[in-house]
């Protein structure tokens, strides 16, 4: 379908295009005030611009045509200026104000607020209007001074960080705009200065002071309290305001000592541990700020060593001393007495304040002899010595506590001869002078136990404990004797032995004739050992030339040879 125009329309027309021409040509409107439209306003406005700010922006300048007269953006730099100081042009002095960092606003400024009839050189025509594409990227007042927000703060706080302290803290640095200019995260690697001494620009000094550990902060500073005038030289501007967000890791102050904090102790504790103690503990180890690096427990195996002796760090001698057996204490200690200003290169970093959780398992002195406790029964006739057979029970534990071996598991006594070397040498003294139905508690040092290397349940260089009962003992022999008689010996000895009358005694004869007399009550094996393999090294000693048959020239009486004691 085609539509036509009327004859009496088409002037209309014409005249309407002829309208758009000259208005496209026209001369700008003239302007009383500026004219501000925002182009882009920030979410968050902190602070807006107040005539004596000074203020750093970016700007395109232009004529209404489109046309750039000036930019800041292509000399690569800011400007920088106090507002309100008839620095800049009346229109701009006035745009500014009321600006946010980061927004972005599009200023037309009549001639009268801009350069009037003179206009300005070759550059700006007299009676211009002036149009601003202006980015605000800074503000600050010579009043100005750092401004702390805190945004985390941890539930406790034992110490706020004080002049000549030593911090070490993560922080990305950035302009006010958000433009990062440096992070130690970056670097993977903390910051780590003396606080209040001048080592740091004043508002970093002024911002890090009264934090915690594990404090997070964003420090605002001015640029007199920052890199100033002239900026860093590379990625810092002149007269640029700083953001910091901080969070700090560590402090410590040269002068300090260790820190013992007692977590839990045993119901009782009969000793505390001294310079020269071995001892074995399990430990948890962190930074200050909880970072771990590193656990025994992680090793499944305790930490041994002697203490107050220089084979650990100076500040664990010092915290292991006067501890009980089973006691927890966090131990923190401040660098000069860790790993120092270089750490230990791997998960420890340099000046680190090191933070030992410790759960002691037992220690003990090389000089240290078996602890009894003993519990006698109202009538004893007889204490046990060197030789006696005798049965217990007993129960064996660490010094924590852990279980470690019980003859009431096996449903029988444990049997042994004392002076035999049959059980650790601290049972052994453990055992001495008892009385039947007495119970002791032995406490029982590595070096009379198992030693360095410990065995199966029992670890290495463990102090163990046992409660004991005595139900039995059998007297022994005298020290070395292995066979007594009872009665007088016979001046017939050898006679009675050779019951075939062949002159010779034979390994058969022997064994009869002996298990005979100890049944009868005439003479005594010792106790606890196998009478057979006793009667066979009796045998063996009395069979001179070792064939097998005892002659009479062989056979002496055990009172002929003082040196052996198991002989007849």
């Amino acid at each position: 379908m085609r539509f036509h125009a009327s004859a009496s329309s088409l002037p209309m027309i014409f005249f309407a295009f002829l309208v758009t021409l000259v208005a496209c040509n026209a001369p700008p409107v003239p302007l009383d005030d500026i004219v501000i439209e925002k182009t882009f306003t920030p979410e968050r406005c902190d602070r807006a611009v107040k005539s004596g700010d000074f203020v750093r922006y970016h700007y395109n300048g232009m004529f209404p045509d489109g046309k750039k007269f000036d930019s800041s953006y292509d000399r690569g730099t800011t400007y920088n200026v106090f507002v309100g100081r008839k620095q800049l042009i009346a229109g701009m002095d006035k745009a500014l104000v009321g600006m946010c960092v980061n927004e972005r606003r599009l200023v037309k400024i009549p001639p009268q607020l801009a350069y009037g009839k003179d206009g300005y050189g070759d550059i700006i025509p007299p009676e211009s209007i002036l149009h601003f594409d202006v980015l605000l990227l800074d503000v600050w007042n010579a009043d100005d001074k750092a401004q702390i927000q805190t945004y985390h703060k941890p539930e406790k706080c034992g110490r706020i960080v004080q002049v000549s302290d030593y911090v070490r803290y993560h922080y990305n640095g950035t302009l006010l705009d958000g433009t990062l200019f440096d992070s130690s995260h970056t670097r993977m690697r903390t910051y780590d200065t003396y606080v209040g001494i001048g080592w740091l620009i004043a508002g970093m000094d002024q911002g890090l002071l009264g934090m915690c550990v594990g404090e997070r902060r964003i420090i605002t500073m001015p640029p007199s309290l920052g890199y100033g005038e002239h900026g860093d030289g590379s990625d810092i501007p002149p007269q640029a305001s700083l953001v910091f967000d901080v969070v700090l890791l560590d402090l410590h102050n040269p002068k300090d000592e260790i820190a013992v904090e007692v977590q839990s102790l045993p119901d009782s504790c009969t000793r505390k541990s001294v310079e020269g103690d071995f001892m074995r503990y399990h430990y948890n180890g962190t930074l200050l700020d909880g970072t771990f690096f590193d656990s025994s427990y992680s090793r499944n195996r305790t930490y041994d060593t002697y203490i107050g002796k220089g084979y650990v760090i100076a500040g664990m001698d010092q915290g292991l001393l006067g501890v009980c057996v089973r006691e927890r204490r966090r131990i923190t200690i401040p660098p000069h007495l860790a790993y120092g200003e270089e750490g230990t290169g791997t998960k420890i970093p340099g000046s680190a304040v090191l933070v030992f959780d410790v759960h002691i398992i037992d220690f003990h002195n090389p000089s240290d002899k078996v602890e009894i406790t003993s519990v006698k029964p109202e009538k004893c006739s007889y204490t046990t010595k060197r030789g006696d057979f005798i049965k217990y029970h007993y129960n064996a534990t660490l010094m924590d506590g852990t279980y470690i071996d019980s003859s009431h598991s096996y449903g029988k006594t444990y049997d042994v001869v004392l002076g035999a070397g049959q059980v650790i040498p601290g049972m052994e003294q453990g055992l001495l002078e008892m009385c039947v139905g007495e119970k002791r508690t032995l406490v029982v040092p590595p070096h009379l136990g198992y030693g360095e290397r410990g065995v199966g349940k029992v670890p290495g260089s463990a102090v163990l404990v046992f409660d004991i009962e005595l139900v039995n003992v059998e007297e022994g022999l005298p020290d070395g004797y292995m066979f007594v008689w009872n009665d007088d010996v016979s001046p017939d000895l050898f006679s009675e032995m050779d019951r075939n009358k062949d002159l010779e005694v034979d390994t058969t004869e022997f064994s009869d004739y002996i298990l005979r007399q100890v049944n009868d009550g005439k003479g005594r094996l010792a106790p606890g050992f196998d009478p057979h393999r006793i009667i066979e090294n009796m045998y063996s000693n009395q069979d001179r030339n070792k064939d097998g048959r005892i002659t009479a020239d062989e056979f002496k009486l055990k009172a002929d040879e003082a040196s052996t004691h198991d002989e007849l």
